[in-house]
């Protein structure tokens, strides 16, 4: 059994959680070096105060006696004390002389090992002296001769201090942090509640539901996604409606000859007769080659409502490509007696376009003059495949020799499912291949036209191509 998948954090967790951890990070730190740099000079001040004792007990210090002088102290054992007096911490003294001895305080209060000997100065120092931590300092005078004045101090006072300005500086910035949490929180999921209306609207729609999502105007880039999905809803929708088109088309227009082949089949299976089921195999073959050719127009539409969705554009040579059509139906016109050639082909015609539907529409359109241009005199037929540049664009033509259209004709013929008088009388014809060549056209940014040829017999198929560099949305 597969491991259950973990359940994966929130979006709006996720920003929240990005935006707390550095500012959490850089509070603390803020705190910790606020309250170390306020603990460094509240600590200056206590070692100024417990300077000011020490000069204060060297300020007592006398020579006294006849020769020889010693030094000696002017305060008893109650005004040091009241000198010395703090009511939070204890204070402990010594003044040595300059070979050591004790001259008034605490004996063993441990001096300077730092200051130079015999040389005026003052340093401080923590240290341990009967099982408290003490912070003492050292004061060595040289006036009236050499001595060494210690003052010592509990840090309780110190550490008290330094703990209250922690705590108070360190519990509003808590207090000041969650309001901000709280904000972000509200703020975040308020910014994200358009993403999760787009969400919702996406969860509730239906496969056949393919309009536009309403987009509420949060940000742009909630905007941009929900644009995003519209845009790839009417490429699906167009996709779909091509399909339905494509399975509508083939229903429709393959009922007829598929029934047609079946009657045939049928009526052949009922005559013994071998001539007879050589006639019906004739028309079951002509009806055969007509539902092919059904089905290639059928498949041309379907490529040219998918060229609708996705299109691309690139440089095509028509005049290679002209040159390979022609050759390719050379074949055929040439088993129906059809004069078929190519003009305007011996320089390069380059276009922004599709090879593909380019070949497509001189494929139906030389199919239908191959069809239908044949001259009502019983002359030669001719079909000509033209190219040309005028106006910054290519003009490429399909010309025949053959009866043509009336203007209202050419106008009809360009729907699709509309046969002319020809397709009619020959039996054949889907109308469908000049719908198709309208269709690409319409794909490349080109015009296509029809109109009488040149000379005013036969018919010109005409599209005209902007040019290379100015392609057409």
């Amino acid at each position: 059994m597969p491991p259950p998948e973990r359940r994966r954090p929130h979006l709006r967790d996720k920003l929240v959680l990005h935006v707390l951890w550095p500012l959490a990070m850089l509070w603390l730190i803020g705190n910790l070096v606020s309250a170390g740099i306020a603990n460094h000079f509240a600590g200056r001040a206590f070692d100024r105060s417990l300077l000011d004792d020490a000069y204060a007990l060297s300020a007592h210090v006398r020579l006294v006696g006849v020769a020889p002088l010693r030094l000696d102290i002017d305060l008893t054992a109650n005004e040091i004390g009241t000198l010395l007096f703090d009511k939070n911490e204890s204070n402990f003294f010594a003044i040595y002389r300059a070979d050591g001895s004790l001259i008034a305080g605490q004996a063993g209060l441990p001096g300077s090992t730092h200051l130079l000997a015999g040389e005026p100065g003052s340093e401080f120092e923590n240290i341990s002296f009967q099982g408290s931590n003490l912070r003492k300092v050292v004061l060595q005078q040289t006036a009236p001769v050499f001595y060494k004045v210690v003052v010592a101090q509990t840090i309780n006072s110190r550490s008290r201090m330094f703990r209250q300005l922690l705590f108070y500086s360190v519990l509003p910035g808590i207090f000041l942090f969650v309001l901000l949490a709280i904000w972000l929180y509200k703020v975040i999921r308020a910014d994200l509640q358009p993403l999760h209306d787009l969400e919702r609207a996406v969860q509730q729609r239906d496969e056949s539901a393919l309009t536009p999502l309403p987009l509420q105007a949060g940000t742009q880039d909630i905007v941009n996604l929900g644009g995003a999905i519209n845009a790839l809803l009417e490429r699906i929708r167009l996709s779909l409606g091509a399909q339905r088109e494509f399975v509508g088309n083939v229903a429709h227009e393959l009922r007829t000859p598929l029934a047609g082949i079946r009657a045939l089949a049928e009526y052949g299976l009922r005559h013994p007769e071998p001539q007879v089921w050589a006639s019906q195999l004739r028309q079951v073959h002509e009806v055969s080659l007509r539902s092919s050719h059904l089905i290639d127009q059928l498949l041309a539409l379907a490529l040219a409502d998918e060229a609708r969705v996705s299109r691309v554009r690139e440089a095509v040579r028509l005049d290679e490509l002209v040159t390979a059509t022609v050759i390719r139906a050379s074949v055929q016109a040439r088993a129906e007696g059809v004069d078929l050639g190519a003009d305007g082909v011996d320089g390069p015609v380059t276009v922004l376009g599709s090879a593909a539907l380019v070949e497509g529409m001189l494929n139906n359109l030389i199919d239908n003059a191959l069809r239908y241009g044949h001259p009502s005199d019983g002359s030669l037929p001719e079909i000509t495949v033209g190219l040309r540049q005028q106006d910054g664009g290519v003009e490429l033509s399909v010309t025949d020799n053959g009866p043509g259209l009336s203007e209202q004709e050419c106008e009809q013929l360009l729907e699709r499912g509309v046969q002319g008088y020809a397709g009619h009388s020959h039996g054949r014809g889907l109308g469908l291949g000049l719908s198709i060549v309208t269709r690409y056209a319409q794909l490349l940014g080109a015009e296509f036209r029809l109109r009488r040829a040149p000379g005013g017999s036969g018919l010109q198929a005409l599209v005209l191509f902007g040019a290379p560099s100015e392609p057409a949305n």
